[in-house]
């Protein structure tokens, strides 16, 4: 069953139809006052009528005027009509007779009856004129009347129409601006339209890309030809009529907005048009244009209120972690899922700003292999520092990438990362599909990366703030107090640990003979030699002075020996001027009951107090 609205929109649909035929009836004129001059083709045809009328009643009751000859004049004295009966009477020794026509409405002579007689006795005739005037007087007024009544109901059928056809477009009008997204406007207007002209084609041709499936909605196409009726809509803005084969009638109407024209809707249909029809149309695509755009500005404002939740959230999540391997991990995580990508690659400039190091990737990639900065699209990237995107990589192939080559990808997007004015890395976000990011993509990519960049500055900033707190700024190793914090971290989770603590022999005696500088390059070799002395998971400290100490994690006594030996050996071989040091070991197992930093430093401190009291230049085990 319908329901109640469709029966409304069905009944205003039928009431539309019989309004259109109705307004294709040519306009009547409306008389306004007295027939006068200016309206002799009315008052003729009125004045005709009546004498027909009167005629033909004359001939029922064999009026004796009909056997004269009669003429109808009008206010000039032209004739309009005169009688046949009397035609054979002598022209010569006839008297006219005149009787005026008067109307009610009119203060002077509108027609005059005119007999000629050729009995001047016959004096009952004048009588008998001036009662057939005044018949045919009133005969006339009344189809005056008439005319008059038939044209105010004309005209009242028009207003009424109008009225509908107004009520109908503010429906129209209300149903177009309730809807909030592009698809039901369109479909709103294009439906209310075949409504309105059930035999009509119609057509809607759109200048955007605009992606619907509805069959009725095409892209327009600008051929910049006199007799494309579109075209000429949409550059000149305005509606644009043309008459087809067999009578009918093709009208262009631009679709536009207070900002711009959107498109063309095109209505070919084979009946007249009248002007309250075609400013009907008009106004209805007006308001569907009005009610497209406010759709569009709808979904840009709820994209844009959705990117801005999204970069604020992003933003929020990235300075949550001040890690530079998390932020990167999370940003890889982010943009994959922000724009469905199927790889995503997040690259840093070495220091030298010769290669790129690859810091998240979801594609595996050797981390061996180099990847220059001056070639691929990473290098356009760097010599602009603008973004960039490639709808197919496949077809185009602007430059060779290894990345892209790697992935099998053929659509990407790029953008710099920013540290200040200086490019400090490159996102590269792609896809196997062609043309699959959009130019809202590439930009909000732009604005993401942006802050991405932000956060990687921030980690790097701290990581280098920390890196500072936690190392001797002379010797390069580590403070001591970060050693005390590695070594209690150890002491929960290994099992075992070795702590070797070097002291230079007699330093005090190479700062008096050398200076102080000497001193300061003796402490850095010594740091040298026990960095390369060691492995990258030992931790090597500046224990306080000429004393460094070196925790090896997992390493018993033994081979804690050894090391110090192989330290010891090196630093009496490769100093210049030459000194020797001092070591004392310790170690701890889980195995003990008691287990704290303190007491191994203690122990080892004590094994190096006998190896200094010993002679020096040896190694002691506490």
């Amino acid at each position: 069953m319908m329901s109640s609205k469709d029966m409304t929109m069905s009944n205003s649909a039928a009431r539309w139809e019989i309004d259109i035929l109705e307004a294709q009836q040519p306009d009547v004129w409306l008389p306004k006052g007295d027939f006068l001059a200016n309206h002799e083709y009315i008052v003729r045809g009125l004045l005709k009528e009546a004498w027909n009328r009167w005629h033909s009643q004359a001939m029922t009751i064999s009026s004796p005027l009909l056997h004269h000859h009669m003429q109808l004049l009008d206010a000039e004295g032209g004739l309009l009509i005169e009688s046949a009966i009397g035609d054979d009477l002598p022209n010569t020794g006839t008297e006219a007779i005149l009787a005026p026509l008067n109307s009610r409405r009119s203060t002077g002579c509108i027609a005059r009856l005119k007999l000629a007689s050729a009995d001047k006795t016959e004096s009952f005739l004048l009588p008998l004129l001036e009662a057939a005037a005044l018949t045919m007087q009133e005969m006339y007024d009344h189809a005056y009347d008439l005319l008059i009544v038939r044209q105010m109901m004309n005209q009242q059928q028009i207003i009424d129409k109008e009225a509908r056809g107004r009520d109908y477009l503010f429906q129209a009008a209300k149903r177009l601006h309730d809807q909030n997204d592009v698809y039901s406007v369109l479909h709103v207007l294009l439906d209310d339209v075949e409504v309105m002209y059930p035999g009509a084609k119609v057509n809607l041709y759109l200048s955007q890309d605009f992606v619907y499936s509805d069959s009725r909605v095409k892209p327009l196409l600008l051929r910049h030809t006199n007799d494309d009726l579109n075209a000429n809509a949409f550059l000149t803005g305005k509606p644009v009529t043309a008459d087809e084969d067999g009578g009918g009638i093709k009208l262009a109407i631009p679709l536009r907005g207070n900002q711009a024209v959107y498109g063309v809707l095109s209505l070919s249909l084979q009946q007249r048009w009248d002007e309250f029809e075609h400013r009907s149309m008009v106004m209805l695509v007006d308001t569907a244009g009005s009610a497209f755009e406010n759709a569009k500005l709808y979904e840009q404002s709820n994209l844009l209120i959705s990117e801005l939740q999204l970069i604020n959230e992003l933003t929020k999540r990235l300075n949550q972690s001040l890690r530079l391997n998390e932020v990167f991990d999370f940003a890889l995580t982010e943009l994959m899922t922000i724009f469905k990508a199927d790889y995503c690659h997040l690259l840093q400039i070495s220091n030298d700003g010769s290669n790129f190091q690859i810091m998240a990737s979801n594609v595996p990639m050797t981390d061996t292999e180099s990847y220059s900065t001056s070639t691929g699209f990473g290098g356009i990237v760097i010599r602009t520092k603008e973004p960039l995107i490639i709808s197919d990589y496949w077809s185009t192939r602007v430059v060779d990438s290894k990345l892209m080559d790697a992935s099998g990808a053929r659509s990407l997007i790029a953008a710099p990362v920013m540290a200040g004015s200086a490019v400090v890395g490159v996102i590269m976000v792609s896809h196997q599909s062609p043309n699959f990011f959009s130019y809202e993509n590439y930009k909000l990519l732009q604005v993401l990366s942006t802050h991405i960049g932000l956060a990687v500055s921030n980690a790097s900033l701290h990581a280098e703030v920390r890196r500072m707190v936690i190392t001797d700024n002379l010797t390069g190793l580590h403070a001591r107090h970060y050693l005390n914090e590695q070594i209690h971290l150890r002491q929960r989770k290994d099992r075992c640990g070795s702590l070797v603590l070097v002291d230079i022999d007699h330093f005090k005696r190479v700062n008096d003979t050398f200076g102080h500088l000497i001193g300061d390059q003796i402490l850095v070799a010594v740091s040298d030699v026990i960095r390369n002395c060691i492995r990258d998971t030992d931790i090597a400290a500046r224990w306080g002075g000429e004393e460094l100490a070196v925790y090896l994690p997992q390493i018993r006594t033994g081979q804690a020996y050894r090391i110090a030996e192989r330290i010891r050996s090196t630093v009496e071989g490769q100093t210049d001027p030459t000194v020797t040091v001092s070591c004392g070991i310790s170690e701890w197992s889980f195995d003990e009951e008691k287990i704290s930093v303190e007491s191994l430093f203690y122990r080892a401190d004590m094994a190096l107090y006998e190896a200094k009291k010993n002679g020096r230049n040896r190694i002691c085990v506490g």
